[in-house]
């Protein structure tokens, strides 16, 4: 996390949850408007608390420009943290695809986005102002009477095997949390029905 450097170490072990708690369901349910695509930023301080919210609203909803990153408005882009695509080209025969990991990840990223009614990020004050901003994300999905959820898109990514965790300099998963999730991950999907890509 570049523009978190700063941040003091205690921060740096709560990562990914930016020092704050559970995700409160309600609260996030709550933000849902009709006919619109609601977006809310928060960004904690270093006790964990909210020092500052934004809201946004899109009829359209909001678009993947990268594997890892999509546009809020011209001046704000958000970026996933802990998270990236494989290198290189990959193959998954069983879901007809074959072509970059990042085209991949892209795609799994898009896909995310098109139908949550809220999408719930979660940033370090430090990123406030920013044109790109590292936060980690949740989405709430409601079709009635089949599905009402709130789900980290990390999570999401890294189980499904679009998105792996970014390593450490010194090896170590950049987001701990999401080790579970890459275990689903691994056994075959995504990425990970590709062999070359468990080598990587």
């Amino acid at each position: 996390m570049k523009r978190a450097v700063g941040c003091v170490a205690a921060i740096s072990a709560c990562l990914p949850a930016y020092a704050a708690g559970p995700v409160d369901e309600a609260y996030v349910r709550s933000l849902a408007a009709p006919g619109k695509s609601v977006l809310v930023m928060e960004y904690y301080d270093g006790q964990g608390k909210v020092s500052e919210r934004k809201g946004f609203a899109s009829a359209s909803g909001f678009k993947a420009v990268s594997a890892t990153d999509f546009q809020v408005d011209a001046n704000l882009t958000v970026h996933l943290y802990g998270i990236e695509p494989c290198n290189g080209d990959m193959v998954n025969r069983k879901e007809g695809f074959a072509g970059s990991c990042n085209d991949y990840a892209r795609q799994g990223l898009a896909t995310l986005l098109q139908s949550p009614r809220v999408i719930y990020c979660r940033a370090f004050v430090s990123e406030t102002g920013a044109r790109a901003q590292d936060a980690t994300c949740y989405g709430y999905y409601n079709y009635p009477g089949s599905v009402d959820s709130i789900d980290m898109f990390e999570e999401q990514l890294v189980s499904v095997g679009s998105h792996r965790i970014t390593k450490k300099p010194d090896g170590t998963p950049l987001r701990a949390d999401l080790k579970e999730a890459e275990n689903i991950g691994r056994r075959g999907y995504g990425m990970w029905a590709d062999p070359r890509v468990a080598g990587q």
